[in-house]
């Protein structure tokens, strides 16, 4: 029978899986607390990042629904549960690694879809969220603007025609 401290740690990490929008599991051998630290802060206020057990996490990642991960628990493994915006937490991550080498990113998932390591990297190369809405607002208003000035240019080019057909007529008849 599970230990109650055990359980109650798979229950809650299980929670943590089911309510992130993304996780993604690091290898941290070697970091200093003080860096680790310093990788929670990078990683944005929508994200957690555990230290985990191997075992308690691939349970707790089964229960949650989530068994493709299995083969990425080994080693010393950290999660980071995304809440918010996973652009931003992964950007965090991948720039952590980089100035860090010793932080290694095995993979993860993102809306139940198993995420490998280079996927990760991709998905951080991705501008944020608000950026690529706001682009979208722009285009979107930029259509609008292109339909209105041909909208108004009928018009416009309707009374221009009707003003040369007057002129003409004028012309004509002031000739005769």
């Amino acid at each position: 029978m599970a230990r109650p401290d055990k359980a109650a740690a798979v229950a809650e990490l299980a929670d943590q899986f089911r309510s992130s929008n993304a996780a993604v599991l690091t290898e941290y051998r070697g970091l200093t607390v003080a860096q680790l630290k310093t990788l929670r802060r990078s990683l944005g206020e929508d994200a957690q990042y555990a230290v985990v057990k191997n075992t308690l996490t691939k349970i707790a990642a089964n229960e949650a629904g989530i068994s493709t991960l299995d083969d990425l628990f080994n080693g010393p493994t950290a999660v980071a549960f995304i809440t918010g915006d996973p652009v931003v937490s992964a950007k965090g991550l991948r720039d952590f690694a980089k100035d860090n080498p010793n932080l290694v990113i095995k993979g993860g998932v993102l809306d139940g879809k198993v995420l490998s390591a280079d996927e990760i990297k991709k998905l951080a190369d991705l501008e944020s969220r608000e950026v690529l809405l706001a682009k979208l607002a722009g285009a979107f208003k930029s259509k609008q603007s292109q339909a209105a000035s041909v909208f108004q240019a009928l018009p416009s080019k309707f009374v221009r025609t009707a003003e040369a057909l007057r002129a003409k007529q004028a012309e004509q008849g002031g000739a005769e």
